[in-house]
Order: C-alpha cells, then structure tokens, then sequence
C-alpha cells in the first residue's frame, strides 16, 4: 500500500471516529445537546464516563489526524508558506490529544480551575493555528484560484466560528457553531488527501 493510499484511509478512519465520538460520547451524557454543547464537555471534569471519552475517544482520534498528516507530508505538493500552513493543522491532532491532560469543567466556562485555564488556552492557540494554516495552504503552488479561495474563506470562517462560539451571546448555539468548525477542518483534510498528494515515479525515466 501507497502512502497515498493509506493517507485517505486514515482521514477516512479519523473522520468517522470522529462521528463515533460525538454520537456515541452524547448518549453515554445526559441532557448533552449536540446544538449548545462544545464537544469537549464530553471530557468535562466529573461528569459520566468523562475519563473514557477522553482516553478512547479523543486520543484515538487525534492518533489518526496527526498519523495522516505524517504519512500524506512527503507526497503534499506543498512548499513555502503552504508547507508550514500544513504542518500548523497538527495542532487539531494536538488539541484532541490534549483532552485527558486539560479536561474542561463542566459547562466549559470561560473561567473556572486551573485544568479549565489550560484548557482554553489550547483552545485559543490550536484554533488560531489551524485557520491560519488553512489560509497558508491556500498558497500552495499546485492549486487553481478557485481552490486557493475555497481554503483561504474555510480558514477565515473558521476563525469566525471560534470567536462567536466563545461568544456568551452565542452560548445556546455554540456546539453547532464548533460542529460547522469541525465540518470544514475534515474537508480541508479530505482535500488534502484526494486534490493535494502526489506519488513522485522512481525509475529510469524519472531520473533522466
């Protein structure tokens, strides 16, 4: 099996894992709501089945964007700018893996403990990290206009979607907020592995 190969199947493996997590974490949750809910409360500090969730949930699906993102590294037809644009999209891998260790409390408050602090700022440096290596990706030299700016707005509406999720205002919808958020970040990855990887031939007549 290719490197090509297996990329798309770990993105594929990641993003229903992914699914698994979110449908399988909220029924084991009681009163969790996929639409006012960050999908990190399925970790939350003292609550069902947190510790679980965290360690065969996250973990596990963390292991699988940053597996991708190894293996799809040296068939990307990336250099420059859209080069450290991509390896900026393993701070999601960082993020999820971050879960066990930085739990948030219930609720996900803005404030709370120590654990809640480190928390948010993940949060706050994995999501800015991601949209602008989004944006940075859209300067690979191998895509067409059109893609660059399908990149470049997914990066700039991403980082939109942070700022009104952590909008009090916006609390009874924030979950959906993060689902649209996470939504983009599996189509920039399935991009990646179906429009931006490249096999190099070895042979004769690519050494000529």
């Amino acid at each position: 099996m290719n490197r090509i190969a297996l990329a798309r199947i770990l993105v594929i493996a990641a993003a229903t894992m992914d699914i698994v997590l979110l449908v399988g974490g909220a029924a084991l949750k009681p009163g969790y709501s996929q639409t006012a809910n960050f999908i990190s409360e399925l970790n939350a500090t003292g609550t069902p089945w947190a510790q679980q969730i965290g360690w065969f949930g996250f973990v596990p699906l963390g292991l699988l964007i940053a597996a991708f993102l190894f293996i799809a590294a040296p068939v990307a037809r990336v250099q420059g700018a859209s080069r450290f644009g991509y390896w900026l999209l393993f701070s999601q891998a960082v993020a999820y893996l971050s879960m066990p260790f930085a739990a948030c409390d219930a609720g996900c408050p803005l404030e709370g403990s120590s654990r809640q602090a480190m928390h948010n700022l993940i949060d706050l440096l994995t999501y800015f990290a991601a949209g602008i290596g989004m944006i940075m990706l859209a300067f690979a030299p191998s895509l067409g206009k059109a893609a660059r700016s399908a990149l470049a707005l997914g990066g700039i509406v991403w980082l939109g979607l942070f700022l009104l999720m952590v909008d009090p205002a916006f609390q009874p919808s924030r979950g959906l907020l993060q689902r649209m958020a996470e939504a983009i970040l599996y189509a920039v990855l399935v991009f990646i592995a179906w429009r931006m990887l490249h096999m190099e031939k070895v042979g004769p007549t690519a050494r000529r």
